[in-house]
């Protein structure tokens, strides 16, 4: 399989690709950010039970989140307007219990393969959306739901 990720750090005497080479600790900023595949998943609001700490995904996304490409509007600056927003770094993904099974972040830190549908394994973008990975046209704004309907939009439970 011909890898489409191009790098300069290539290792000749390694040819494997960065993920597959590299901890996500020994990841370089342009490495880190091209592991998300954009799935939107991590942008929607999520409802934790007290009583057994269970997560649960609504289909209420970010008022950042473009609801088409799964993208953030503003990343470089989403924390002047979310000031709760979600910060992966390789030292907190192993304890955040609610990141996809699917997510690269959680597969890569638990030593496993990305999917085949992963942008940096096929070259494609738009493969995460054609695959029904990401929640590309299934989801609204956080801005268009009030706080107390979100429980009533709830999609699925996360299972870590």
């Amino acid at each position: 399989m011909a890898w489409r990720w191009q790098y300069s750090d290539m290792d000749p005497n390694d040819p494997r690709p960065f993920w597959e080479r590299k901890t996500l600790a020994e990841m370089n900023p342009q490495e880190w950010e091209s592991l998300c595949d954009g799935c939107g998943l991590c942008c929607l609001q999520k409802l934790e039970d007290e009583s057994d700490g269970v997560v649960y995904f609504t289909d209420v996304a970010c008022k950042l989140l473009d609801l088409q490409s799964c993208r953030c509007s503003d990343y470089p600056g989403r924390r002047r307007h979310v000031s709760d927003c979600v910060s992966l770094d390789a030292a907190v993904v192993p304890s955040i219990g609610w990141l996809p099974r699917t997510c690269a972040y959680r597969l890569l830190a638990e030593g496993k393969p990305l999917r085949r549908w992963h942008h940096l394994v096929c070259g494609d973008t738009q493969a995460v959306h054609a695959a029904g990975i990401s929640r590309s046209g299934r989801m609204v704004s956080e801005v268009d739901v009030p706080l107390e309907d979100w429980e009533d939009r709830i999609i699925f439970r996360s299972r870590t």
